[in-house]
C-alpha cells in the first residue's frame, strides 16, 4: 500500500542515495549542528531547553517516506542521548511529534488525500499549528523542568503506544 500522495517513483527501492542523505541532512544533521552550537551557553549558563521537532512519521513509518521517517526517529535517539549527556547541567532535551496538521503544505492536497489522512486520526481531524505550539511552549517552560527524554506526540492519537 502507498500513502497517500505518495507516487511510486518516491519508494524505497526507486530513491536514490542522493534523496536519502538529503533528508537525512537536513532534519538530523542541522539539529545536531544548532544543538551543539546552543548547548555551549547553556552548559556555561548550568540551563537550557533542546527541543527537537519530529513526526509522528517517526513512530509508525510511511510508504514512500523512509528517508522522512528515519531522520525524524533519529531525533528521538539523539535527544534521549543529549538527555544523558546534558541532565546534569539542567539541561532538557525533548521531541514534540506532530502528526497531520493544518499548513500551507497540507492545504495543497486534494480532498481526498486530506480526507484519507483525517480518517488515519482517531479524533478525525488535523491538528492546529497553535496546538503544536502549545506542546513546544509547555516544554520549554520552567513548569516543564522535569521533563527530558521525552515524546510528546501531538497527532490526535494516530501513534497511540508510542
Amino acid at each position: 500500500m502507498v500513502a497517500a500522495g505518495v507516487t511510486r517513483d518516491k519508494l524505497l527501492m526507486r530513491m536514490n542515495d542522493e534523496d536519502f542523505a538529503d533528508v537525512l541532512d537536513t532534519n538530523l544533521t542541522g539539529a545536531f549542528r544548532v544543538a551543539k552550537r546552543a548547548s555551549r551557553a547553556m552548559v556555561r549558563a548550568r540551563w537550557g531547553r533542546l527541543i527537537f521537532i519530529s513526526s509522528a512519521v517517526a513512530l509508525r513509518g510511511e510508504a514512500g517516506q523512509a528517508n522522512y521517517a528515519a531522520s525524524k526517529a533519529g531525533l528521538i535517539g539523539f535527544a534521549r542521548s543529549l538527555t544523558r549527556e546534558l541532565g546534569s547541567r539542567n539541561i532538557t532535551a525533548n521531541v514534540v511529534a506532530p502528526g497531520y496538521t493544518e499548513t500551507d503544505m497540507t492545504a495543497s492536497l486534494t480532498e481526498d488525500q486530506r480526507e484519507h489522512m483525517r480518517s488515519q486520526v482517531p479524533l478525525g481531524r488535523a491538528a492546529q499549528p497553535e496546538e503544536i505550539a502549545a506542546a513546544v511552549s509547555y516544554v520549554a517552560s520552567d513548569r516543564a523542568g522535569y521533563v527530558s527524554g521525552a515524546i510528546i506526540p501531538v497527532d490526535g492519537g494516530a501513534g497511540m503506544g508510542h
